[in-house]
């Protein structure tokens, strides 16, 4: 037990908590730890070593500003140069020392009369922070259908975020239950070796061409010897996001029509069966759900030993998988591609503020905060990549980054003018998400009945302006919409 009063305690050592980390270090806030559970720092990079694992945002835009790399292999770079870059930013930046590895956060509660915040970790130890900062991102937590027969299923299943690489494909009968951005990258690297691959498709994708490429040696010399060369890359990239993807989010009839004629081609390019083609093609306006990007996922469904199926699982036996149309198909391995819980946000950890309000009931209605960042009736507590702050169009490195800077001042307002609590004003929050909703309503992440951008009818993941927009709200904390205390 510790019963050292920190200034801040981090829970989780991803892209965010190691953002957050340095934001405090650079206004010289040094008297602050980090809590991960896992044994090392990468978050959902450190976990998904599945084959494939790649970003689909462009490695010069999916990267810090402050620490640009010079050698990433490839546009789009895969999981294990992404983890290895993660690594390199903690160590540079001293961040080993601060953090305490294997610690799983299972509670945190706010004293309003001591003014901080008392943190147990599942080891059994505890902490106390004057702010209690979550960095857990959004997809950390895989999503596994619960299917009649699961368990009497004699073969061996996994789901993506904890790949099985001791398990062997070749010339096994394998089955994918979902096809969205996980299984669109692992289905290519797979069907190759295995017997028959059979998907499971429950909504077709809009799936856009990648074309990748790999960097060239002189390409990564230029770059380390002229920084400003991937500045100049860096920022072409986030234009071209928000001046193309962005308007599609918002119904633009032009661009929409450019980005699904590009997918379209690409997909008959791969396709030559009809039925096929139709049965790819989405029936839902494009950015509504997450678009994809994808050089080979086309061509891997269009082999010969992979069969795509629509119909809906009802139900697994001890070799196989029927479907609700009387369908079954045998398989040695099972396989869900099924993404992540993303809607309960911190749904590990019991959060209790003022009062010993429990988070999960204050947001019973679904989760909302004032700028994604912190909600009324929780002082000293705040979040990276909360509530509406995940993008469609750009890459979430740039939230981040923002968010990260916007709760370092607010933690060094409150010590430095010796004050105890910091909260958001319940008028201001309600304000703000309600012309946040009323956004959303009119964007393309409406246009579904159901998507992991959603909870329920309203979207409470993501954010519906450009990444310009959010980096000027927090780049000035007004301190007016908060009560200091």
């Amino acid at each position: 037990m510790s019963e050292q009063l920190y200034d801040a305690i981090i829970v989780g050592a991803g892209f965010s908590g190691i953002a957050m980390a340095i934001a405090l270090q650079r206004k010289g806030i040094q008297n602050y730890l980090i809590l991960e559970e896992a044994n090392e720092v990468g978050g959902t990079w450190r976990e998904n070593t599945y084959p494939g694992a790649e970003c689909d945002v462009a490695s010069a835009l999916y990267s810090f500003s402050f620490e640009q790399n010079a050698n990433w292999n490839f546009k789009w770079s895969g999981q294990e140069q992404i983890h290895a870059y993660q690594r390199g930013v903690a160590e540079k930046h001293g961040l080993y020392d601060k953090i305490v590895f294997g610690a799983s956060v299972c509670s945190a509660s706010y004293n309003q009369a001591a003014a901080n915040w008392a943190i147990a970790t599942q080891q059994g130890a505890s902490y106390r922070a004057r702010h209690f900062i979550s960095a857990v991102g959004q997809l950390h937590k895989p999503a596994t259908p619960k299917i009649p027969g699961q368990q009497d299923f004699s073969g061996i299943q996994f789901h993506s975020a904890k790949w099985r690489h001791d398990v062997d494909l070749l010339g096994k009968r394998v089955a994918v239950i979902g096809n969205a951005a996980s299984a669109l990258q692992f289905i290519p690297e797979i069907a190759p070796k295995v017997a028959r691959l059979t998907v499971y498709q429950r909504s077709a994708n809009w799936v856009m061409p990648k074309r990748d490429r790999p960097y060239s040696e002189f390409e990564q010399k230029l770059s380390a010897r002229f920084p400003w060369i991937t500045k100049i890359y860096r920022l072409r990239l986030w234009l071209r996001n928000e001046m193309l993807l962005l308007p599609a989010l918002h119904n633009n009839r032009l661009v929409s029509w450019m980005l699904k004629r590009d997918s379209q081609r690409s997909l008959h390019e791969a396709i030559q069966d009809e039925s096929l083609r139709a049965t790819l093609t989405p029936d839902y306006p494009i950015g509504a759900k997450r678009i994809l990007l994808s050089d080979d996922y086309y061509p891997a469904i269009a082999r010969d030993n992979v069969h795509l199926q629509t119909a809906a699982v009802q139900s697994i036996d001890a070799t196989g998988i029927v479907c609700e149309d009387g369908s079954r198909e045998s398989v040695d391995v099972l396989i869900y591609g099924t993404g992540f819980q993303t809607n309960p946000f911190l749904a590990d950890i019991q959060v209790s503020g003022i009062g010993g309000k429990l988070l999960s009931e204050h947001w019973r209605d679904g989760a909302q905060a004032y700028l994604g960042v912190t909600t009324h009736q929780f002082p000293n507590l705040y979040m990276l990549y909360g509530p509406n702050t995940n993008l469609g169009h750009n890459s979430i490195i740039i939230m981040i980054e923002a968010q990260s800077r916007f709760i370092a001042s607010c933690i060094e307002k409150v010590r430095s003018s010796g004050a105890r609590e910091l909260q958001v004003k319940k008028d201001v929050e309600d304000r703000f998400n309600k012309k946040l909703q009323q956004a959303l309503g009119d964007s393309a992440f409406s246009k579904v009945a159901s998507s992991w951008y959603k909870d329920g009818d309203r979207v409470t993941n993501n954010w519906p302006h450009s990444t310009l927009t959010y980096i000027r709200r927090l780049a000035k904390v007004n301190w007016h919409d908060f009560e200091l205390q």
